[in-house]
Formats: C-alpha cells, sequence, structure tokens
C-alpha cells in the first residue's frame, strides 16, 4: 500500500509507547492497520529524560507496528504532554485601517501573530493559540467575524504554553529513530477528539486523561476548547505507594493494583486476604484487600481533588460556565474499579468512562477500543484530518492550474495568478515548530 494511504499516531507516554496505523474507511470510520507497544524508558511525568533509552522504546513500537501492518513507517503526528504544560487566558485587539472592507482570514492571521509575540518566562514557548470569541466594534460573543465590517478586532485566545527544551528532546527522539515528525499535538486534545462527541463539547465537558505519569485535562464549553492543564500525578504514584505501604517489589505492586485495586475502601471484607510470593526463599506476605484499597483511595482522592480545583479555576460554579455534560474519565489509569462512583462522590458531577471506538471500524481490535489507547487513537485521528485537509488543498490547487492553463489556451497568452491555499493556525505552527527543531540541530 502506498505511504499516502494512510497515517500514524505515536503516543510517547510515562509507562508504554503506542504506535498506531490507520486509514479512514468508505464510512468514514478508521481502519485500524497495525498497534506496536513498547515498555518507556527515558520518559518522567509526560517529559524525556533519558534520550537513547526513548529513541530505542519508539523504534521497538513502530518496529512492532510495521511488523504487525506489514507496512513502513515514515512520518508520525506526536503527542505533547508533561508538567511543563500551562495554559492561560489572553486578550488581544487589532485595530483595521479600513473598517470599510470587509474582515478577512489575514486580519484574523494577524490578531493571532499578535498573540504569537507574547513575552513568555525563559525558556518557554507558545505551543497553540486558540481563539475563543471574537468582539467587532464592542459587540460580544462573535464565533465567526470573517465577512463582517468593523474596525477593531477584538479575541479572547486560549494560550498553551510548554518549555522548548522539551519539545526540542522530542523532536529530536523522533529524528534519531529515523522518522519524520508530521505534526505535535497537545495530548489533551488528541484524547478529547477520540472520545468526547460533538454535543458534549457544546453542552460543557471535562475530560480527564489519567496517564502513567500524569493526568491531563480539557475543558470544553460551546464547542470550544476552554481550559487546559497537566497534573504531574498518575497511575505511577499509586503503584509507588501500594509498593511502599505494603514493602513489595514495583511489579508485584502494579499487577495488585490492576488485579485486585479498588478506589472505595469500603467494598472490600476485612477477611479479604492476597498472598504473595517472597523475595528469594522469603515467606510470601499476606496483604488485605481493605488496606490495599485504602493506600489507593487516599492517592486517588488527591489526584481527583487537584483536577476539581482546576475545573472550579475555570468557573464552572458560574452558572453560565456549567458544565452540563460533567465529566468523561479516560487513560489507562481510568480502568481502576470503582473510580467513576468515588469521582461523581469527590465532585457531585455526572460521569463516564470514555472508549475511543466510536470513530473506529467495526472489526477492529477491542485492545485498541480501550481508554488505555484513547491518545493514541486521538493522535491517529489527527494525522489522518492533517492528510486530508492537504489532498483537498493540492486537488483545489490542481484544479485552479488546470482552469488557468484552460483560460491561457482560449486567450493565447498568460492569465495565471496563484492562489495558494489557506493553511490553518495549527498547520501554521507546525511549520514554525519544524524549521525551530531544524534551526536547533
Amino acid at each position: 500500500m502506498e505511504q499516502g494511504k494512510y497515517s500514524v499516531g505515536l503516543d510517547i507516554g510515562t509507562t508504554k509507547i503506542v504506535a498506531i496505523i490507520g486509514r479512514e474507511n468508505e464510512y468514514g470510520k478508521i481502519e485500524i492497520l497495525g498497534t506496536g507497544k513498547s515498555k518507556s524508558l527515558g520518559v518522567h511525568r509526560g517529559v524525556v529524560n533519558n534520550i537513547t533509552q526513548t529513541i530505542s522504546s519508539i523504534q521497538q513500537a513502530v518496529e512492532q507496528a510495521e511488523v504487525d501492518a506489514g507496512l513502513k513507517i515514515g512520518s508520525v503526528v506526536v503527542g505533547i504532554a508533561g508538567q511543563h504544560i500551562r495554559s492561560l487566558q489572553h486578550s488581544d485587539y487589532i485595530t483595521r485601517p479600513n473598517s470599510e472592507e470587509v474582515i478577512n482570514e489575514d486580519d484574523l492571521e494577524r490578531l493571532c501573530n499578535q498573540v504569537y509575540k507574547l513575552v513568555m518566562l525563559p525558556g518557554e514557548e507558545i505551543i497553540h493559540v486558540l481563539p475563543q470569541e471574537y468582539k467587532v466594534d464592542g459587540q460580544c460573543e462573535i464565533k465567526e467575524p470573517k465577512g463582517m465590517y468593523g474596525g477593531r478586532l477584538e479575541a479572547n485566545f486560549h494560550v498553551v504554553v510548554g518549555q522548548v527544551s522539551s519539545i526540542k528532546n522530542i523532536g529530536r527522539c523522533i529524528k534519531s529513530a529515523g522518522l519524520d515528525l508530521g505534526n505535535i499535538t497537545l495530548e489533551p486534545l488528541a484524547s478529547a477528539e477520540a472520545v468526547l462527541s460533538q454535543e458534549e463539547k457544546e453542552a460543557g465537558v471535562a475530560l480527564i486523561d489519567i496517564g502513567g505519569g500524569t493526568t491531563d485535562l480539557a475543558i470544553f464549553k460551546d464547542g470550544i476548547i476552554r481550559h487546559t492543564s497537566v497534573i504531574p500525578f498518575g497511575g505511577n504514584v499509586i503503584t509507588e505507594d501500594i509498593k511502599e505501604g505494603c514493602s513489595i517489589i514495583e511489579k508485584q505492586a502494579e499487577l495488585l493494583k490492576i488485579k485486585f485495586g479498588s478506589a472505595w475502601p469500603g467494598e472490600n471484607k476485612d477477611n479479604e486476604i492476597v498472598s504473595i510470593p517472597g523475595l528469594r526463599g522469603r515467606e510470601p506476605k499476606e496483604i488485605t484487600l481493605k488496606n490495599l484499597s485504602k493506600i489507593i483511595h487516599a492517592r486517588v482522592v488527591e489526584i481527583i481533588e487537584q483536577v476539581y480545583v482546576e475545573i472550579k479555576n475555570y468557573g464552572h460554579e458560574e452558572q453560565k460556565k456549567k458544565l452540563i455534560a460533567g465529566i468523561v474519565l479516560t487513560g489507562g489509569g481510568s480502568q481502576l474499579k470503582h473510580l467513576k462512583q468515588l469521582v461523581e462522590y469527590i465532585t457531585g458531577m455526572d460521569t463516564r468512562i470514555g472508549y475511543p471506538n466510536e470513530h473506529l471500524a467495526g472489526d477492529s481490535d477491542e485492545e485498541v477500543a480501550s481508554p488505555l489507547y484513547a491518545t493514541a487513537v486521538g493522535l491517529l485521528m489527527n494525522a489522518l484530518e492533517t492528510k486530508t485537509t492537504n489532498e483537498l488543498e493540492n486537488e483545489i490547487e490542481q484544479q485552479e492550474e488546470e482552469v488557468l492553463v484552460g483560460q491561457e489556451n482560449v486567450a493565447g497568452q498568460s492569465t495565471k495568478v496563484q492562489t495558494a491555499p489557506r493553511k490553518s493556525i495549527f498547520d501554521k505552527w507546525s511549520e514554525k515548530l519544524k524549521d525551530f527543531l531544524d534551526n536547533a540541530e
């Protein structure tokens, strides 16, 4: 199959690295052609801290996906997360030289580019500038100002900021693994693509993606992203607590959490005991499930409370900003037993577990439809979307050229006017980032 027919999403997580190869079928659903998964070594809390180990983990996942699909991977779309990500709200405006002309794409571009010039802390760079709503000559709550008349164009922006070094390190890992960097997306946005419906985004929803090293939060309201945040705790901290609390090794702690762990201590009876083999001829250890769930409960409550503080910071308690669709939990950590009930109990908001299966073709592997793969599926969707947009633009360009060639033949002279296709803000940012990474080497 030609490279043009499929795309690849690569999720570089703290506990695992996942590569997914897929294409869109005739029904607009995603057909998974191959997946590869490897243990993530060299990533801590979403940030690369050992380049060599990360490169070999990426290569392992990619090779596995290539063998599974029988295809060669060229370019990938990668997610970025980590505790260095922060977001802020910013308002900016431009005064248009001629208010008798309608507002066009160039005006919106000028306004966005102005936000990119914001002075950040040393070592930080703006990753996304996401316009929320516009104001034209004081008229509020305009979603699409193109085509309107006005002298002063104003907008509120959601600005996502990250550390330059972390972004460069991811770029370096991808290049050294022999791959091309197709695009970089904020991971909470990718997960949201995969598990949220448009109705939920309109009504207002908080997506909580509990990964191994971090918990990502993305809040949507009226179909627009309103708040993003990365909390530097995830499933690994729970495993660490079990390891310390029960004096066992990490591998056993992880298995205990997955098999017997529960976020609700009241569920377990006092006499439920699990026996763990001792190390090298030592006596086996007996652990009560009640104690196990008490350890898990304490840490999970801490994580949820931190997320809830972020939801309150966004302003969920104001009537106008209320998140009617409540909370959607996804990521590997969302599979913990009774977590949904605990989240509902702490926040008082409706909660469901988010599975990425509604975008997948019916015959997809059950494993890929698990919340564990939400980010990777979201990145694959982003890759396919970018590819479709680029194909469309090329098609339009070709058609225009054909029309112009036709006119040339008729008129016998050249009347060629090249109209470049419009790029989305995100594509522009990706190009900037690619230049930035190339220059950095």
